[in-house]
């Protein structure tokens, strides 16, 4: 929730197609801006192809058979690549055509699928309390506090979705009324609904013989409800679906929105005409998506994906720092050099944490890092003035909140395992590579030549919106 207050402030301010990617580029400049997308594509990349596999483990239940029986195993390869699943491709296109066809058709189908959708979670929520056993919780928490944060860690992308939403802050009519209604209203109701059906799941049968591939219709098969397993999996499937489909609209935009800058190549920009949408980024996405899923297990998709979400979320909040107390020509020296010494503090300090915890969580080292967290958010609540307040809506509790987003997502970091931090800045340094040959000269080029057509004064005003919304859309039109 707190990440959500970070980006409804931006996606509110800077009402553009690129969701983050925007944000960064706008306050930390475009190199900053262009790791954190690459990541974020990645991101998107490794969602799709998470709930494309589980999307097929629930139809296999649906249809009777067991949750791998569809897939096809190929001993070679081993068995974390091994486990081929042409199903999670075949959704993935249906999904994507969707999304081609156009904006409106999905919003109706969204409609309609989650009333469904909610009658099945109360059905499971209902069904599965008036079978709970309370041994089931014993021992609770069974991997201690530990056990709790390396779960959350792992599980974060789940939350995700309000990234998505925010890239489709270009298409809203009343951004500064819609977006924080859409995205905070989403994640309250999106968390409570999360919390319901874990207790539930966890009452209904015990956490050590959870099928980890559709665990709800193998749960009610436990209890003895057979028939129930079907309307679960059946309304997994269009959870899924959903998730699938707003996944593709948000990422094909944000691709969309990088391509325009010319740090990814134009083609993904382009919008086709007759139908108004992004096709060329919609079908990049669902090939790179497809390869993944055809492929890979969702253990060692998990982690990947959940670092890349929680440095995306924790630079977000930095940005909004950034955004509140730095504007050129208003920020003294002193008070810029007082807020980069109070960011580094507040990182530092919460990365200090993170790594106490993780190694032995003594209280000598949180009696030292956590007053040096407190101490510098005071810095800047106190001695750094702000420089710009928000015009139409903006995060409360500054610089409370976003500091303490960062604590939390530095804290969840430090319990990913170190694999997927290799694999992680392996990624990375990739990014890295291809934005000094080839990323940094296009955005150079593209740059200078919208400062001719828009003006150079307009095109410096792109954190006030106005000017530079009108000058991009016109350049790079989408469906609105």
């Amino acid at each position: 929730m707190l990440s959500v207050f970070c980006y409804t402030e931006f996606a509110v301010e800077i009402p553009v197609a690129g969701g983050s990617f925007a944000y960064l580029r706008v306050e930390l400049g475009d190199f900053v801006a262009f790791i954190a997308a690459g990541n974020i594509i990645l991101e998107y990349l490794i969602g799709n192809a998470v709930v494309s596999r589980s999307w097929s483990s629930y139809f296999a239940t649906l249809c009777n058979q067991g949750p791998e029986d569809f897939r096809i195993i190929v001993p070679s390869m081993g068995p974390d690549y091994g486990h081929l699943d042409p199903i999670a491709i075949g959704v993935l296109i249906t999904v994507s055509i969707l999304a081609i066809y156009n904006t409106k058709g999905s919003s109706i189908f969204n409609y309609i699928a989650s009333v469904f959708h909610m009658l099945v979670l109360l059905f499971i929520i209902i069904a599965g309390l008036i079978n709970a056993n309370l041994a089931n919780y014993a021992p609770f928490p069974p991997f201690g506090v530990r056990g709790v944060f390396k779960a959350s860690a792992v599980l974060f992308f789940a939350y995700i979705g309000f990234d998505a939403m925010s890239t489709m802050a270009e298409e809203t009519k009343n951004p500064a009324r819609d977006i924080p209604i859409g995205l905070v209203g989403s994640m309250a109701i999106t968390t409570i609904l999360y919390c319901a059906l874990a207790v539930t799941r966890c009452l209904m049968q015990s956490y050590k013989t959870i099928d980890i591939h559709a665990p709800f219709s193998v749960a009610f098969t436990v209890i003895g409800m057979d028939w129930a397993k079907y309307i679960v999996a059946l309304g997994a499937l269009k959870g899924m679906t959903t998730v699938l489909l707003a996944s593709i609209l948000g990422q094909a935009r944000y691709l969309t929105h990088i391509s325009r800058t010319h740090m990814m190549p134009p083609w993904f920009a382009h919008v086709d005409e007759k139908i108004g949408t992004p096709i060329n980024a919609t079908v990049g996405m669902f090939v790179a998506s497809s390869v993944i899923a055809f492929f890979t297990k969702l253990e060692i998709l998990a982690n990947l994906l959940s670092i890349s979400t929680l440095f995306i979320f924790m630079l977000v909040a930095i940005t909004l720092l950034v955004r509140r107390y730095y504007v050129i020509g208003v920020t003294t020296k002193r008070n810029q050099i007082k807020l980069i010494g109070s960011i580094v503090l507040i990182v530092g300090s919460s990365t200090g944490v993170s790594i106490n915890w993780e190694v032995d969580g003594s209280w000598i080292g949180y009696a030292i890092f956590f007053p040096f967290w407190v101490l510098s958010t005071v810095f800047l609540w106190l001695g750094v003035p702000q420089a710009k307040k928000p015009t139409f809506w903006g995060v409360p509790l500054v610089p409370w909140l976003p500091s303490f987003s960062i604590a939390i997502n530095a804290v969840l970091l430090g319990t990913i395992d170190m694999a997927s931090f290799i694999r992680f800045g392996i990624w990375t340094w990739f990014l890295f590579v291809y934005y000094l040959l080839f990323g940094l000269h296009a955005s150079y080029d593209t740059t200078k030549e919208s400062e001719a057509k828009c003006g150079a004064k307009e095109w410096n005003k792109v954190e006030e919106g106005g000017e530079k919304m009108e000058c991009l859309q016109h350049q790079f039109p989408i469906d609105m």
